[in-house]
């Protein structure tokens, strides 16, 4: 395959291995996210334009493509706004490196930047109720080697409001199960570490499940705390998480109806926010538990909690009767007004 333009494509190469790695200190998922992004790119430009990935160059990065590309995600693939907005976000990072390493591309850079991108409406966040997670948690059967395990991730999972990820990459090292300020530290998105303190139930559970699925004698720094148990020990996947997670919900909405149909693991990490906030812990302590790296991203559980009593709100109003009776001393009835005036 004959390259057009070899320069472009060392540029590509040093945006995701010295500029997305090193220079921004980006995670591997967000390497992957922009990796994703540029890939569509270049399939978009040969299915919709003709231009197979070897003859790409900067001038296929116009204006033009680029909404064209957006158009495409929504009509073809059915991408939401957010992921649009996500790939346009990846596309222009790019554009603004080949900026840094060649000036004739500001020119470019200045021109997508044009695009106009209206946010999508916030969403709603989803929780359970303190009543729903009580019947949630119940669900996995304890005295069952798997169940034992499904229980403790959760009822972890729930208490810490942890991503999935940060749980299923959570090692021994990383647990502090003294007995004075329990802790977990949890590494999140851009490598952050953040400390989440524990409560005394979960402490004791995770020690009991150390007890039996780490045994003092086996048990090194390195190894998974959560594992798959087929074969050796191995870091579980999140679909494994997300399977057992819909599994429990759909057997806890036969004794608590209200539960919703689709219970998957990051809406733990919604409830925990939602309770913290609704007993009053400030905004800006909730982000910081869930290592926000800002708070205007922890601002859709204050929407949540306003939206949902709107709702309560107007649901009590539905039973206002349309209409109200006139008062009676605004009545034209004479013999009422006598009465009323103790006129016999």
């Amino acid at each position: 395959m004959k390259i057009k333009d070899e320069q472009f494509f060392r540029t590509i190469r040093s945006f995701f291995e010295i500029y997305l790695v090193k220079n921004r200190s980006c995670s591997p998922n967000t390497v992957k996210s922009y990796k994703d992004a540029l890939n569509l790119y270049l399939d978009f430009l040969e299915a919709e334009k003709g231009i197979p990935a070897a003859k790409t160059n900067w001038n296929c990065f116009n204006r033009q493509f680029v909404q064209e590309f957006l158009i495409w995600l929504e009509e073809t693939r059915g991408c939401s706004k957010q992921t649009q907005r996500q790939r346009l976000a990846a596309i222009r990072s790019f554009i603004q490196y080949g900026g840094i390493l060649d000036v004739c591309t500001v020119a470019i850079q200045a021109d997508v930047e044009k695009i106009k991108f209206r946010k999508p409406p916030q969403k709603l966040v989803h929780w359970l109720t303190k009543e729903e997670l009580a019947a949630f948690l119940s669900q996995p059967d304890g005295s069952k080697r798997t169940g034992l395990r499904d229980m403790v991730f959760l009822t972890v999972m729930y208490d810490t409001a942890a991503r999935c990820q940060e749980l299923i990459d959570l090692k021994i090292q990383d647990l502090c199960l003294i007995q004075a300020a329990p802790c977990v530290y949890l590494t999140g998105k851009g490598d952050k570490t953040r400390a989440v303190p524990l409560l005394p139930k979960t402490t004791q559970h995770l020690r009991n499940y150390l007890d039996k699925f780490h045994p003092a004698n086996q048990r090194k720094p390195t190894d998974y705390v959560f594992y798959t148990h087929s074969g050796p020990q191995k870091r579980m996947s999140e679909d494994t998480v997300a399977a057992f997670v819909k599994k429990y919900g759909t057997y806890a909405r036969q004794s608590c109806p209200s539960i919703p149909e689709r219970v998957h693991p990051h809406m733990l990490r919604h409830t925990r926010a939602m309770h913290l906030y609704q007993d009053g812990v400030p905004l800006a302590l909730v982000s910081e538990f869930l290592g926000h790296s800002q708070i205007e991203t922890t601002k859709v559980y204050a929407y949540a909690d306003t939206e949902m009593k709107r709702k309560a709100i107007q649901k009590a109003n539905s039973t206002i009767p349309d209409t109200v009776p006139e008062p009676i001393w605004k009545t034209n009835d004479k013999e009422m007004i006598r009465k009323l005036a103790g006129l016999k």
